[in-house]
Parts: structure tokens; C-alpha cells; sequence
């Protein structure tokens, strides 16, 4: 039976991160967000703290934690800045994710460690220009040559595709449309032929770089392949099955840090001699906002238990991914709303809640994929 209160890690990393952000992200996130600028060294103190290796077994450097705390980071990171906890979370449940599930011993000796620190800075590449859900049809090829593979072509809306250390990369070596036909390389930086491209200027997340990958005669020793030949997709299924959490937590963190800064406005704001909160077209906003954020938290530990306890998570992280993804954006939209002209300035955090928000309906797949795969999964 799921236990909804928050155990003793949870409840430290939770703190340690409000005291962390309080110093470290909060004073500088504005300037940040303007600027679209990624802050590599605050990822740096982050690995210091043991919050990119949140997953990762304390046997190669990690914290060795569950999905409950990595949920608890997340959230409470995307209640400071949600591009700060997506960018934790692509690193942590995608490039060390994917690795964790499929490297062979060497490999998670030579990467986990430096990855769980944040020496390297993870990436991971599935999404090209023209085949977002698409992946069967990707055009990025790699073609063996001997011992090496040589991988040609681009990746597009990468996290870290610029300032990433190591990346791993599924491209395709079979036919086009055919699901064994994928296969996944570790990448690192400074291997000729491969390099990060243009940066994307994003409408929110501002503070997550996003960016291309671009391979060009690139020349990859098959002891880098994750797996065997033609594994990629499959392995890429069971890797965004928890980047689906990933979303749904940045989701929550997004949804709490509009709720708590509407209802302190609310409560701060006079019109007519009262504060806004005492009437009931505020209140009652306030009340579908909190039970929402709720039922959005209970999808998603849900989830989050089933991966703890290593059983079929696809139709709870769909679920959690596409609900809470649905929440945030009504929740910043709400929130926008009760701060009225002073929720269009940036003066109040959250505009940026309301631009943030939207790409946790798009990122890890949209709100029709998730659809889309809960409805195939219920009629099974």
C-alpha cells in the first residue's frame, strides 16, 4: 500500500533544495530566463549535492535513491525555476536512465560515476527535425564499418545538445518503419564528427538549453552500443516510460509553485476594502486549483511506486504525464488570472510558471501520445 507522506529522504532533499535555491537559483533566475542563459556551473553544485545521480546506485557515485525522491527533486526544483528541473531531469532519467537499464558493467563503471557528479553533463538523443513521435522513421543512420559504426545526420530539441559531456543517441541501423531496426550509442564530446548545433529560442524553459546534435562521418566503436543491434527503440520505450514521470513531477512543481503564489497574493491583495480571497470568485478558483494539484500528485507517486517496485508503469506514467502536464498550464493560466495586470509583468513569478508550463503538454511526447498510448493500453 502506497504511503503518500513524505519519508525522511524526501523530506531532506526537499528542504536542502529550498535552502540550496534560495541562495543559488532564485536571485539569478530572471536574468537567466531573459537571457536564455544555461547556468552549466549551478549543475555542477547540483552534482555536489548528490541530485544528478538521484537514481543512480551508490555503487557507481549516485545517491541510490527512489523514484519518490526523485519525484521530491524535481518538484521542488521546478517550484524555483521549472528549466532547472527539467534540465536535472533529462539528465537524470534519460541519459543515466537509459545507461543504468541497458549498459553493459563497463560501461556504467566508465560513465555513472562522472555522470552521477555532473563531471559529465548528460544528453540524449531520439527527436529529429521531421520525426518528433515519428522515431521508426528517423533518417540519422549508422552504418558499420568493421568494429565502428559511422553515424550521419541531426537530432533536434535536445536538452544539453550544446554543453552536454556524453550523450546517448539512437539512430537507425535497419530499414525505415521497422522497430528493430534502431540502435543506441554512448557519445561523448570531442569525437570527430559529432558536435552540437543550433540552440533553440525557446517561448519558455529558458534556463534548459535545447539544442541540435549533428553527426557528420562520425566514427563510433561498437563497445559503445547500449545493448545489441536493433534494441534502440525498444530500449527508448522503457527509458520514457520514466521520462514520463520525469514530466509529470516538473509538472507538479510547476502547478504548486502557481497555487502557493496565487493564494499568498490573494491573500495580500485588497479590492473593495478585502482581500481578493475572500471572494468567491477567488476562493473557489483556489479550491479547483488545490484539488487538482492533488489528484495530479496521486497519478504521479502512483507511478512512481510502480517503478520502485519494478512492475508495468506505462499506463501510470501516461496517465500521470498527461494529467499533471494538463493541470500545470490550467493551474499558471488560473494564476495569471487572479494576479490580473500584475500576472502579465514579470515582476511576479508567474508569467514564467505560465510560459514554462506549456512544454510539459509537448516534451516526452504530447498530451494526444499520451491519449493515445492510455487508450491502447485500458483496451488491451
Amino acid at each position: 500500500m502506497m504511503n503518500f507522506d513524505l519519508n525522511e529522504n524526501q523530506s531532506m532533499i526537499a528542504q536542502m533544495i529550498r535552502d540550496f535555491g534560495a541562495k543559488e537559483i532564485s536571485p539569478f533566475r530572471k536574468e537567466w530566463d531573459d537571457e536564455q542563459q544555461f547556468p552549466l556551473q549551478l549543475f555542477k553544485k547540483l552534482g555536489e549535492l548528490g541530485l544528478m545521480g538521484v537514481l543512480i546506485p551508490t555503487k557507481y557515485g549516485g545517491s541510490g535513491f527512489s523514484y519518490n525522491e526523485y519525484v521530491t527533486a524535481i518538484l521542488e526544483l521546478a517550484k524555483l525555476d521549472p528549466g532547472i528541473g527539467l534540465s536535472m531531469a533529462a539528465h537524470n532519467s534519460l541519459c543515466c536512465g537509459h545507461i543504468m537499464l541497458f549498459g553493459t558493467d563497463e560501461q556504467k563503471e566508465k560513465y555513472l560515476p562522472k555522470l552521477a557528479s555532473c563531471e559529465y553533463l548528460g544528453a540524449w538523443g531520439l527527436t529529429e527535425p521531421n520525426t518528433g513521435s515519428d522515431a521508426a522513421n528517423m533518417k540519422t543512420t549508422a552504418v558499420k564499418d568493421g568494429d565502428y559504426y559511422i553515424i550521419n545526420g541531426a537530432k533536434n530539441f535536445i536538452t544539453h545538445g550544446v554543453s552536454g559531456d556524453v550523450a546517448v543517441v539512437i539512430v537507425r541501423t535497419g530499414n525505415i518503419g521497422d522497430s528493430h531496426g534502431m540502435t543506441a550509442f554512448i557519445l561523448e564530446k570531442g569525437m570527430a564528427g559529432f558536435r552540437g548545433g543550433r540552440k533553440e529560442d525557446k517561448l519558455g524553459m529558458r534556463t534548459s538549453e535545447t539544442a541540435e546534435l549533428i553527426f557528420e562521418d562520425c566514427k563510433v566503436h561498437k563497445s559503445q552500443m547500449l545493448g545489441e543491434e536493433g534494441e534502440g527503440f525498444i530500449q527508448s520505450m522503457k527509458v520514457l516510460d520514466g521520462g514520463r514521470i520525469s514530466i509529470a513531477a516538473l509538472s507538479l512543481g510547476i502547478a504548486e509553485g502557481a497555487l502557493e503564489a496565487a493564494i499568498q497574493y490573494s491573500k495580500e491583495r485588497h479590492q473593495f476594502n478585502k482581500p481578493i480571497s475572500s471572494y468567491q470568485g477567488i476562493s473557489f478558483k483556489l479550491a479547483d486549483m488545490a484539488t487538482k494539484l492533488e489528484a495530479a500528485k496521486l497519478l504521479t507517486f502512483k507511478a512512481a511506486d510502480l517503478k520502485n517496485r519494478g512492475e508495468y508503469v506505462t499506463l501510470a506514467s501516461a496517465k500521470a504525464k498527461y494529467y499533471a502536464s494538463e493541470v500545470a498550464v490550467e493551474l499558471a493560466n488560473e494564476a495569471v488570472q487572479i494576479f490580473g495586470g500584475y500576472g502579465f509583468t514579470k515582476d511576479y513569478p508567474v508569467e514564467k510558471y505560465y510560459r514554462d508550463a506549456k512544454l510539459c503538454t509537448i516534451g516526452e511526447g504530447t498530451s494526444e501520445i499520451q491519449k493515445l498510448v492510455i487508450s491502447r493500453e485500458i483496451l488491451k
